[in-house]
């Protein structure tokens, strides 16, 4: 299976095995509850889809590489203990909690969240003198003498030997207690997700062309050489900040990330390239409606490669457009319940001093929020953008009110709502003129590619990217309806005509 099934198929086993009973036990006993074991490549995004999962989920997440951990870190310290029985006294061994089990404690202390995911990576692959302790581990869920637990998942990751000359194949008394499930390099699923993190449209583009080059571990007469997911997703956080700092891109850069020479120039290269074409094509001109016949001309007569390249940089920047104009409104839906709250105690007749500590309140709950899911490693980039974006509109909307206080003792629920509402009305213009942009990129596609592929790329992408398909749930998109259902049609009839030939008639 590719990564994104592996995520939904380990994301309902958790949900199955977290599930209780009317009198609060777990449906499935820990000791009935198997580890997943994740085989896999690697730099398939293992890692990431945990954090996916755990962060969807609500839960808090412990990670660990157990090729870092010898047997005293996993099992614990030894030490001597004085007992007496029966009026005997004698000495005896035992241990300090295992540096993993306490990690999970350390987590519910801190988060609150009694519930996870214990995530051991390179399972397969531990030293000769944990190994024994890590089979017994998977079967009884105990390291040392200390338990998981109860309300914590286990799921484990390996590579297969061919990657990994420490890999150790696990017998079949240990295979028989594992939930295993083997992950193999899939583009289209790592596509999705990369649409999701805002990938460098370079990097897109380039993948599009040579969707061979996106995952490659080979033997070279200079030694192993490997591309993955992860250098790709890395390369291009590197490439958003070179860009910002119109730092300049080269071989060097680019094989830190990508371990394979040929790759590298070639997708260095087009790179090179791919800055060329924005530099010909005014963007910001064919998003505000200003495209020339020259631009369209032009655009209609090149080649595939850049065709392929404009309708990248012109995805990129709408979708970046796209992607704001949804978290500036999930900031508004975000403190909106506070706001009512607010308007409610100004009702009841609330001073100053009381909406005041109501907003501050509010403030630190959202601070809460975020330093829970935080200590929990449950915290995505989205939330964590919402959560700071909320809790800086509050600190405006109390200064403000200070101010107030202070000039004539007076804090209304009318000021806030000024603020609020100029916050609106930002949130307001800009979606609109985003959706105008929109509108204006498909009339570019419309005019300089007319049938070809570029309108079905475009529409697909909107339809599967997260943003842009709330975007248009929200404010809509005319164009987008209408070119959708026109494809839809298109695929129908592509449907209905291979039936046809199936049936000879």
């Amino acid at each position: 299976m590719n990564i994104g099934q592996a995520k939904e198929y380990i994301k309902d086993s958790v949900k199955i095995y977290l599930k209780k009973d009317a009198f609060g036990e777990y449906r499935i006993p820990l000791v009935r509850q198997r580890p997943i074991f994740l085989l896999g490549a690697p730099g398939l995004g293992k890692t990431a889809i945990m954090e996916q999962v755990a962060q969807e989920l609500g839960i808090a997440l412990v990670t660990y590489s157990m090729t870092h951990h010898t047997r005293q870190s996993a099992l614990g310290l030894p030490f001597i203990r004085h007992k007496s029985f029966d009026g005997e006294e004698y000495d005896v061994s035992e241990y300090t909690m295992s540096e993993i089990i306490a990690s999970i404690y350390d987590v519910m202390e801190k988060s609150g969240i009694r519930e996870g995911i214990l995530f051991l990576d390179e399972i397969n692959c531990v030293s000769e003198t944990l190994a024994p302790s890590m089979l017994q581990f998977l079967q009884y869920k105990v390291f040392g003498r200390h338990s998981v637990p109860e309300g914590w998942v286990i799921v484990t990751a390996g590579n297969p030997p061919e990657y990994n000359k420490s890999v150790r194949e696990f017998d079949v008394v240990t295979m028989d207690r594992l939930k295993v499930m083997e992950v193999e390099s899939d583009y289209k699923a790592w596509h999705e997700y990369a649409l999701q993190r805002g990938v460098n449209a370079a990097i897109l583009n380039y993948l599009e062309m040579n969707k061979g080059d996106f995952y490659v571990i080979e033997t070279t007469a200079k030694g192993r050489s490997y591309v993955t997911a992860r250098g790709w997703e890395d390369l291009s956080m590197t490439l958003q900040l070179y860009e910002e700092e119109h730092l300049k891109v080269d071989e060097t850069l680019v094989g830190q990330y990508l371990q394979n020479e040929r790759i590298v120039r070639e997708f260095t290269a087009y790179y090179d390239l791919f800055q060329k074409y924005k530099k010909i094509y005014p963007i910001e001109e064919i998003l505000s409606g200003n495209a020339t016949q020259d631009m369209i001309g032009q655009a209609a007569e090149a080649g595939f490669e850049e065709r392929l390249s404009l309708l990248g940089m012109l995805k990129d920047k709408i979708q970046s457009e796209i992607k704001e104009a949804v978290a500036l409104s999930d900031e508004l839906t975000e403190i909106m319940p506070l706001l009512k709250a607010v308007k409610g105690q100004t009702a009841q007749g609330a001073d100053g001093k009381a909406v005041l500590q109501l907003l501050e309140n509010g403030k630190q709950a959202k601070q809460k929020q975020i330093d829970t899911a935080k200590s929990a490693n449950a915290l995505s980039d989205a939330d964590h953008r919402k959560f700071r974006s909320v809790i800086q509109l509050l600190e405006t909307i109390i200064k403000k009110l200070r101010l107030q206080e202070c000039a004539d003792g007076s804090a209304s629920f009318t000021q806030i709502k000024e603020i609020f509402d100029e916050r609106v009305l930002k949130v307001k213009q800009f979606s609109q003129k985003t959706g105008e942009r929109l509108h204006f990129l498909f009339v570019f596609i419309e005019q300089a590619f007319e049938d070809g592929n570029e309108m079905l790329l475009f529409v697909t992408e909107l339809t599967v990217n997260e943003n842009s398909a709330r975007f248009i749930s929200m404010f809509g998109s005319e164009d987008y309806k209408k070119h959708n259902e026109e494809l839809m049609l298109s695929e129908r009839q592509k449907e209905m005509i291979e039936k046809i030939k199936e049936l000879e008639l």
